[in-house]
């Protein structure tokens, strides 16, 4: 329901912040992994089980529950989803204190996971309402709290386990991740039907106030369009090329790049750095260059990088260039929610945005992969460059096809006889 009382949407989206810093602890999980080997006799593959689920689940889910967030508003959700990921963290105390694995999956995988997914779109759909005139920053504060979430949670959670051993952590943080999204949950609101900011209604008055949205369509009809297929497919290849970087960037670094051991390793503390960065910095770019400018820049910054990375003898431009491509990652996830508003409308966003993180799920799987079996049989990772060049050689083709497409409907929008609707059915 809209808020009756006059809320702060800064403080709005200081709740978001809440819920994603909590959440986004999940990519704090490696730290967890010796302890748990050494302490229970587990093995890593077991351990690492665990994660693959939650991070699986957690694009599933946000696809599965996107119609549930719709329906339910963005406070009870993100109730729902403080309690699924705190019982399913805290939970995960209790399965290493009885040595049970499963229920060690079963609660950090499955609970967890699926309070990762609704926990990740129940403020988004919320927050672009109440940001109408700065999409791409609201979103792009939501999505850095998520991917800076790790960088507090690791040295906490290391120095809880020397301290208090690993069953008292994951009580601990369990708990103090329920009590910040459910701060963050009571706080947060959709704003009055048709509100808008001071400046907005000003520009509004005087006439100058800008159609912003190509179309309000449901969830339904969205997945029906061009448009959503579009934004669907070059998200994927982005954020497959962005996980697969991740998840060897310290061996490549030291086959290619030409670091040690210890430079790799510091250059991927640095990473997480700058996919924090780029979720902010790119989402709030794309409130003046346009979300799908920002998404061509992606792919021409990725081109760049995967053509010159297998040549490059220079340590230094090596790791700046898996910087950008990082921060290319973050900053997808920044702008989804920002492109699936100015494409479809808010009506419901939450379960369109649920719909395209089914990429985060296929991105993971499609990355990893393809880098460990191109590499399993060339003894290489060049050949990994050369079919990712192709992929998002065809993502800069798709993007640009996206904005020519956008800049066309525009332009009807501005006709006396609206022919926007029918456009956006593709």
């Amino acid at each position: 329901m809209p808020v009756k009382a006059k809320k702060n949407r800064w403080l709005i989206a200081l709740s978001a912040i809440c819920i994603h810093l909590s959440i986004g602890a999940a990519y704090a999980y490696s730290v967890y992994t010796i302890p748990l080997v050494e302490t229970l006799g587990w093995t890593v593959a077991s351990v690492t089980i665990a994660f693959t689920v939650m991070m699986t689940l957690g694009g599933a889910s946000a696809a599965v529950f996107g119609k549930f967030v719709e329906r339910s508003g963005p406070r009870k959700s993100a109730i729902v989803a403080a309690v699924l990921f705190g019982i399913g963290q805290a939970g995960s105390g209790f399965a290493v204190s009885i040595d049970s694995l499963e229920l060690f999956i079963l609660s950090y995988g499955f609970l967890s996971g699926v309070g990762l997914g609704i926990g990740y779109i129940a403020p988004v759909s919320t927050l672009v309402k109440w940001f109408p005139d700065r999409r791409g920053l609201a979103t792009g504060m939501a999505v850095l709290g998520f991917g800076t979430g790790a960088l507090i949670t690791a040295p906490v959670a290391a120095a809880l386990m020397e301290n208090v051993g690993i069953s008292t952590t994951f009580y601990i943080l369990g708990t103090s991740y329920f009590i910040l999204m459910l701060l963050g949950a009571l706080y947060i609101a959709p704003p009055p039907r048709n509100w808008m900011p001071q400046g907005m209604k000003e520009k509004s008055i005087r006439g100058v106030r800008k159609l912003n949205d190509l179309s309000s369509l449901t969830a339904k009809k969205a997945v029906k369009t061009r448009h959503f297929w579009m934004l669907w497919t070059i998200m994927l290849i982005n954020t497959s090329a962005g996980i697969m970087m991740i998840s060897v960037a310290s061996p490549m670094a030291q086959t290619i790049g030409g670091l040690s051991a210890a430079a790799a390793a510091v250059m991927v503390g640095l990473m997480g750095i700058f996919n924090g960065a780029g979720r902010i910095g790119w989402a709030a770019a794309s409130d003046y260059l346009t979300r799908p400018v920002v998404f061509i820049i992606f792919f021409v910054i990725q081109l760049v990088a995967f053509l010159t990375l297998p040549n490059t003898s220079s340590a230094l431009v090596f790791q700046a260039l898996i910087f950008l491509v990082v921060s290319c990652y973050g900053g997808g996830f920044s702008n989804l929610p920002a492109f699936i508003a100015d494409l479809f409308g808010t009506k419901e966003l939450a379960a369109i945005h649920g719909y395209l993180l089914t990429t985060w799920s296929l991105g993971g799987l499609i990355g990893p992969t393809l880098v460990s079996q191109i590499y399993a049989g060339t003894g290489s990772y060049i050949p990994v460059f050369h079919v990712f060049i192709a992929l998002i050689a065809v993502a800069l083709v798709i993007a640009v096809l996206l904005k020519w497409d956008v800049r066309r409907i525009r332009k009807r929008q501005k006709e006396p006889v609206a022919t926007v609707y029918d456009e956006t059915q593709g």
